[in-house]
């Protein structure tokens, strides 16, 4: 199955009883057995209990793997418990070595709560390749984010897994940004996909959730003992609607990106723009390589004004149709400054040293008519 098709039929059967053409909500907490340690089943798992299985959320586990063209998927309450299963999998005297411009909440997962447990996180800018090759002989597992969040820097993926897989090291690779339908770094020789599915996945900011997903039986069953263990599973309802999100991602994402192109293109041309980080720029690092692992270079993109926080200030505090808020990759656009919000949480002087100034403002384009979105950021960048 090409794409879409994919994420509208795998995983989605119809239901067994009914033949309803959408998968139902199971909406239940447990499960009646006829006879002591003998549970039902369900396409072939045991239903003892919600925690440990709900066929809402094997569908949409399901569906997520499929997505990425691969075996196994596993689906969480938030994108963050999604990066606890994966870190719960460590040990103490374990190394993690990770992007230096990384999404703010993992960033304070890492170093506020299991950096105390004895595990090592080492920084690097992971677009430079030797600097991974000098960082990952002592490593457990290499954390990449392509495109970055917010200067969106390209790893190559590829060759970042191959140095990775020399030192017997796996790698994880958030692809929030870029999503599956742009790409997927199992294909790149990725470990571990993770995906905070309240972004793109689900798309119309309703809902929050993660996934990971793997073509590794041995690394799915080890993390999905933890997901069951620790509680980590998303509620029936929440499956189903990131379930409904991701049956239109390819036809959202087309929009998202063209829209995205027009507008990098109208702030290159602006005289109070400095920069612009966006991988679909022939001069932005890494836009070779974005070109060679992406079908397309996403909807997400960064740019600093001539004014400085001042003037990222005005401009935020003007725009009307953007909203100024946290999240991204719904159907609406939506404005944030790193420094103050999703990178709120990384002390002064890192956000410095990896290039996340204060004025630094970060877009989520959505899908709205472009003339519109053109409109409301001429008006708020003459405020600024």
């Amino acid at each position: 199955m090409k794409f879409s098709t994919r994420a509208i039929h795998k995983g989605q059967t119809k239901d067994p009883q009914t033949g309803a053409v959408t998968f139902p909500i199971y909406q239940t907490a447990t499960y009646g057995q006829k006879s002591p340690g003998q549970p039902p089943k369900f396409g072939g798992r045991d239903l003892s209990y919600a925690r440990s299985e709900n066929p809402t959320r094997t569908a949409l586990e399901e569906s997520l793997a499929a997505l990425e063209d691969a075996k196994f998927g596993l689906a969480f309450c938030t994108g963050l418990a999604a990066v606890c299963c994966v870190l719960n999998s460590l040990k103490t005297g374990d190394k993690v070595v990770a992007c230096a411009d990384l999404y703010g909440g993992s960033y304070r997962q890492f170093t506020k709560v299991y950096a105390k447990m004895g595990i090592t996180f080492q920084f690097v800018n992971t677009t430079c390749l030797n600097e991974i090759s000098e960082a990952i002989n002592d490593a457990t597992l290499l954390w990449l984010e392509s495109p970055s969040n917010p200067l969106l820097n390209i790893t190559d993926i590829q060759a970042a897994c191959e140095i990775a897989k020399r030192n017997g090291v796996r790698t994880i690779v958030d692809n929030t940004f870029a999503t599956p339908y742009l790409q997927r770094p199992l294909e790149h020789g990725a470990d571990i996909v993770l995906h905070s599915t309240t972004k793109y996945i689900n798309g119309h900011a309703d809902v929050v959730g993660g996934g990971l997903i793997t073509n590794d039986e041995a690394i799915w069953r080890e993390l999905k003992f933890i997901q069951n263990a620790c509680g980590l599973v998303p509620g029936p309802q929440d499956s189903y609607l990131v379930i409904r999100g991701m049956k239109t991602l390819a036809l959202r994402m087309k929009q998202h990106c063209k829209n995205a192109k027009d507008v990098v293109q109208f702030l290159q041309a602006h005289p109070k723009i400095s920069k612009v980080y966006y991988p679909g720029i022939a001069t932005h690092p890494g836009h070779e390589i974005a070109k060679k692992q992406m079908s397309d270079f996403g909807a997400m993109l960064s740019f600093e004004l001539k004014g400085g926080s001042e003037s990222a200030k005005q401009f935020l505090e003007n725009i009307k149709l953007f909203t100024l808020a946290e999240s991204l990759g719904c159907v609406q656009s939506l404005a944030n400054h790193p420094a103050s919000m999703t990178h709120a949480s990384v002390e002064p002087s890192v956000r410095e040293s990896v290039g996340i100034t204060d004025g630094l403002i970060r877009l989520s384009i959505g899908i709205e008519d472009i003339e519109d979105l053109l409109t409301d950021l001429s008006s708020a960048l003459e405020t600024a």
